[in-house]
């Protein structure tokens, strides 16, 4: 019986129609459900084996029965809380990572910066602290194998005639390949450079650390560090320059609120808490370093030994730049006995009783090639002109360079003021022991003087690049920002005013000078990562008092002095003459002293230090400065052994300085406190045939706007070019480590 119409039925009915029918149905409803549920007939296909013997046992005799309880609870893991930082296996790099990357992490650790994408983070906000140690001289051939850092097994004997046969192959194949034309050798090395510098995803992802695959110097790396990451260093390969990569780090990114749109330079703004600090000119006297890094020839009183000054002089010889070649030394015989007395220098004054002259020059192009001097201007500290005179150059002017220096041949040829008529009267009359001279790259300026002098105060030294040395700030961007003055406006068309130049300077140095130290430091696209650091609130920390919205602080352990520099707007500033004294200074400064008279406090939160005695020995540093006995690039050089006149150390060599270089890692890493994020990272890979090709290029562009292409000794061809761009991505390929203490 089927029923056909879709009334509901009650159950009496249902169980009728049930037993009529002999089919199986699969009616639906709440009478099938509830006649399902009061059968006894029904099998228990729902009941477990638990259940079905409770079951059971409750229909017997009533006795107790064990019952089987189901499986325990699994009991949560407590996860652990301590901060990791590691690469994720789900990260998906498209490029290395940069030095600016390293910073944007610090920044997220520390202070305000957005979350990294590029590396895993767990509980980070338990990192208390960061230490960031750079270590030129590093390099990713050194984990891979192609340099070596350990003496080879020497290959099985072979047959004699064999390698007798092999040699005859190699003369012939020598022989062959004298005939090649330099032009094919040069396009080879392009082409295996080229090759080189193409990326795969094994270029930028990290490379697990394992002891077992490792040299013996670098063992102890995988100990501390789980990977070694491809870090990529700020540069520019469409014009084939590297950047600073100490200057990457050291310099935050404004907050977009805080970016101005528009052309040319911001004006400079002080700080709400910004207090000037009066300072004297002198504390702003170019170093020898800096001299030297900024191509001045050197005055023999800045020079303290006889082998020095003997170096010195052989240099100048060959520069062709000594007596014999027209070139007067000031009258300055010690620069220690011209100290003025504290007693005879009134109080207050900006010039230490100093005589301080700003000097400008224009030049034009002789015969030759040479650049020589056709004005001269100094203006005293009052702004008063002192001299302002137009030299005749001995020599035919090739180039006049009026759009730039504003001389004519009619401002020439009445004038009989000669270049040693000039020395004379600087000699004699103007610069003395306490005269101290201020200009903007002063160097291109003495050199066509052929003139030195000890006391030099540079505006392009003081007043820093946004990104940092070798580049320069031009005397004109330097105006507009600190000085909100237009200067040069002839610059292209009817040249520069020489006068005006010398003022700007003198400007600058009085606004240095009554600002203080730190003033001209930030940039116009960023500021000190320790400035940014000091806007967030430092954490409680134990053992030490709170104080009310204490920002965090920074610290500089360099060689040298690093307050002249980098460290400028850190809070601490510790100097060191080695690496022995850099891994003690991080010690003091991420743990603070004992009697507090460095670091107070519990120590600072950010610390960024310098290892450099790997980078003197491979010849990375440039080796003018290592040639002063008193200066600490020397006294490094002499700790690491090199041999004298060896530019290239041996394995062994290497091997010994890359092992200490790791032992102050691993020392650094012995005493920072737990919870303490460590970075390290190379900066660059060698930058030296990067340099070689450089200084080819402007040796090139030198003589082709004086002489002839047949007649230029170098000549600057796309292949050269393709090479120095080869170069220049090469040297960019730095490496970095990261892990927690």
């Amino acid at each position: 019986m089927t029923r056909t119409n879709s009334k509901k039925r009650k159950l009496a009915q249902y169980q009728q129609d049930a037993s009529a029918n002999t089919q199986p149905t699969n009616l639906l409803g709440m009478g099938a459900t509830l006649a399902h549920l009061q059968s006894p007939d029904l099998p228990l296909l729902s009941k477990s084996p638990d259940t079905k013997g409770r079951d059971e046992a409750s229909s017997g005799s009533g006795e107790w029965q064990t019952v089987n309880r189901g499986p325990a609870k699994k009991q949560k893991t407590k996860k652990s809380k301590y901060p990791v930082i590691t690469h994720s296996s789900l990260a998906r790099l498209q490029s290395q990572i940069k030095v600016a990357d390293l910073q944007s992490l610090v920044l997220y650790l520390l202070g305000d910066g957005p979350s990294p994408s590029w590396v895993s983070l767990r509980n980070h906000e338990a990192i208390r602290k960061v230490v960031v140690l750079m270590v030129p001289g590093l390099e990713r051939d050194m984990f891979n194998g192609c340099i070596a850092l350990e003496n080879r097994v020497p290959e099985p004997e072979t047959d004699r005639r064999s390698v007798d046969g092999a040699e005859a192959e190699l003369k012939d194949e020598h022989a062959h390949m004298i005939h090649i034309d330099t032009k094919e050798i040069i396009h080879a090395t392009v082409v295996e450079a080229a090759t080189n510098t193409m990326q795969s995803p094994d270029d930028y992802y990290p490379v697990p650390l394992s002891e077992d695959s490792l040299a013996g110097p670098l063992k102890q790396l995988a100990r501390i560090f789980p990977h070694l990451w491809p870090v990529k260093a700020p540069g520019d390969d469409k014009f084939s320059r590297i950047y600073s990569p100490i200057h990457t780090m050291l310099t935050a990114p404004l907050p977009q609120s805080k970016e101005k749109k528009g052309h040319g330079p911001r004006p400079a703004k002080q700080a709400e808490s910004w207090k000037d600090m009066r300072t004297p000119v002198t504390e702003f006297l170019a170093s020898l370093e800096e001299l030297r890094d900024n191509e001045y020839t050197i005055h023999p009183a800045l020079l303290t030994t006889p082998d020095d000054q003997e170096q010195e002089l052989s240099r100048r010889m060959k520069a062709e730049e000594t007596a014999e070649n027209g070139w007067r030394d000031s009258d300055v015989v010690d620069v220690e006995d011209v100290k003025v007395i504290e007693k005879d220098i009134q109080h207050g004054s900006l010039t230490a009783g100093r005589e301080v002259l700003a000097m400008d020059c224009e030049m034009c192009q002789t015969e030759g090639g040479v650049s020589e001097l056709t004005r001269i201007s100094i203006v005293g500290w009052d702004g008063e002109v002192v001299l302002d005179e137009l030299v005749k150059p001995d020599k035919p002017i090739v180039d006049y360079l009026t759009p730039f220096s504003g001389i004519t041949k009619e401002m020439l040829d009445p004038i009989t003021t000669t270049l040693s008529d000039i020395q004379s009267r600087l000699i004699k009359d103007i610069l003395h022991p306490r005269t101290i001279l201020v200009g903007h790259s002063l160097n291109a300026d003495l050199k066509a003087l052929k003139v030195t002098h000890p006391f030099i105060v540079d505006t392009s030294i003081i007043f820093q690049h946004p990104r940092g040395p070798p580049l320069k700030s031009s005397l004109k961007w330097l105006a507009q920002r600190y000085l909100s003055k237009e200067i040069q406006k002839g610059h292209g068309i009817h040249g520069h005013d020489s006068v005006e130049d010398a003022r700007a300077c003198l400007d600058l140095v009085k606004q240095k000078c009554e600002k203080g130290t730190k003033w001209g430091t930030s940039d116009a696209a960023g500021e000190s990562i320790f400035k940014r650091l000091e806007r967030v609130q430092r954490p409680p920390r134990s053992g030490a008092s709170a104080v009310a919205d204490e920002g965090r602080l920074g610290a500089v352990v360099d060689w040298s002095q690093p307050e002249r520099s980098f460290g400028t707007l850190a809070k601490i500033c510790i100097g060191c003459e080695n690496d022995a004294e850099v891994v003690e200074g991080v010690k003091v400064a991420i743990n603070g002293d004992v009697e507090g008279k460095i670091v107070s406090g519990g120590g600072v939160d950010l610390v960024w230090a310098r290892l450099r005695e790997l980078e003197a020995l491979r010849g990375w540093w440039n080796g003018n400065r290592t040639r002063n006995d008193s200066e600490p690039s020397h006294r490094a050089v002499n700790s690491c052994e090199i041999p004298h006149g060896v530019t290239e150390p041996t394995t062994s060599e290497l091997a010994a300085a890359v092992a200490k270089t790791v032992k102050s890692i691993s020392d650094i890493y012995d005493t920072l406190p737990p919870c303490t994020a460590f970075i390290v990272y190379s900066g660059t890979a060698d930058p030296r045939e990067l340099g070689r090709l450089q200084a080819l290029y402007r040796q090139a562009q030198k003589e082709f706007k004086t002489k002839k292409w047949d007649e230029c000794s170098v000549r600057w061809t796309d292949v050269e070019e393709q090479a120095l761009r080869a170069a220049a991505k090469k040297a960019r390929n730095g490496i970095g480590f990261v892990c927690v203490k």
